[in-house]
């Protein structure tokens, strides 16, 4: 009986330490997609300024404005 309990607890402590491990690789996933989302966003964020900018500057020329 001792025998079995010590066999299921290391086969639990293995599958524990796999579970640890998996859940690392995805918190760095999930770290590394958190960092490219924030470049996607900052990145839209300029071209939406520099659109609005371009589009005053054109409303400006059509309306006679230099």
């Amino acid at each position: 009986m001792k025998e079995q309990l010590e066999e299921r607890v290391a086969s639990l402590q293995v599958e524990f330490d796999r579970g640890n491990e998996r859940l690392k690789q995805l918190e760095d996933e999930a770290d590394k997609l958190r960092e490219t989302l924030l470049r996607i966003a900052g990145a839209v964020q300029v071209l939406t300024e520099e659109l609005e900018r371009s589009d005053a500057a054109a409303d400006g020329e059509s309306a006679g404005l230099p």
